[in-house]
């Protein structure tokens, strides 16, 4: 048994996480994972036969939905509180409220009409260009990571209507590479996974810089009883440590690394690669989105 982490989050990796339906041959690419309040884990996938998978906590089969809805890139699905299902469609440039069964209720933005752009430069406010991931704050408001074109954060009231946003290009504070990952705290502060930057930059509600923290490609969030759970694509070559595998690493909400397994060195190498994304369950336990791999590996805490 390879047990990592350490301290009070120790973890082993569940083998052959789920139970795959006959005929099934894998998830496709797994690019982001949700939790309900019933316990049941939900798998965004590039896949066009089963886009959108649900499983229970012992990778038993519930339920799929979604196939022919959405551009050859989903990338970031959130649970809602009422468990209604949020997915961030890349290509398509929108963000997509689904019931927990999959029945569209209401878009944000226009499918196929990304904001303009001109020499790189976003040149009007309007949502969105390449979205990446969606998140709701305590109050209800959503906030995109409006991603890989529009280098932008946008806040929305409940009801979807446009707060603010805030970002450009760049690598200062408020400036971003990729807008990648977004997630609220209990304290309405909105954490920016800065992928190619190498950060998290943490803001207050109206989009005021307030402190980052470095570390290498945070390219998924999840927040769970106030820790922070990472994936991180690098990791990447390193000339002493061989191919890069990535990393999953904990954080207090202050910034404070609590513990950190790479699939580079020590107990995680070879049982994680290349985590694109993440989510927690009620008892702890880990499901991280490895989609080069295929997969999604379960970290059970132990």
């Amino acid at each position: 048994m390879t047990i990592v982490g350490s301290g009070e989050f120790r973890y082993e990796r569940v083998p052959s996480w789920p139970k795959m339906p006959k005929y099934w041959d894998d998830f496709g690419w797994p690019t982001d994972a949700g939790v309900n309040s019933l316990g049941e884990i939900y798998v965004l996938s590039r896949n066009d036969k089963h886009p959108v998978t649900i499983w229970d906590k012992d990778g038993n089969f519930i339920s799929c939905w979604g196939e022919g809805v959405f551009s050859p890139y989903p990338h970031g699905i959130f649970i809602a509180p009422n468990d209604n299902v949020w997915i961030v469609d890349r290509n398509y440039h929108i963000a997509t409220e689904f019931s927990p069964s999959g029945v569209p209720l209401r878009t944000i933005g226009t499918k196929l009409s990304p904001s303009c752009t001109w020499e790189g430069k976003f040149v009007r406010s309007e949502p969105f260009n390449m979205p990446a991931s969606l998140a709701i704050a305590p109050n209800g408001d959503i906030y995109v990571a409006d991603g890989y074109g529009a280098h932008r954060v946008w806040r929305f009231s409940p009801q979807g209507e446009i707060i603010l946003c805030w970002g450009r290009q760049g690598t200062g504070p408020g400036e971003f590479a990729l807008v990648h990952n977004v997630w609220i705290d209990k304290d309405s502060r909105v954490l920016v996974g800065d992928d190619e930057n190498h950060r998290i930059q943490v803001f207050d509600e109206n989009g005021n810089f307030l402190e980052q923290w470095n570390m290498t490609n945070p390219s998924g969030m999840y927040i769970h009883d106030d820790i922070l759970y990472v994936a991180q694509l690098g990791p990447y070559y390193d000339e002493a440590k061989g191919p890069g595998w990535g990393s999953i690493s904990l954080w207090s909400l202050n910034g404070e690394l609590i513990t950190k397994w790479e699939g580079t060195e020590g107990p995680g190498k070879d049982i994680l690669v290349a985590p694109h994304d993440l989510c927690v369950d009620e008892d702890g336990s880990i499901y991280a989105c490895e989609g080069t791999m295929r997969r999604v590996s379960k970290f059970k805490r132990v």
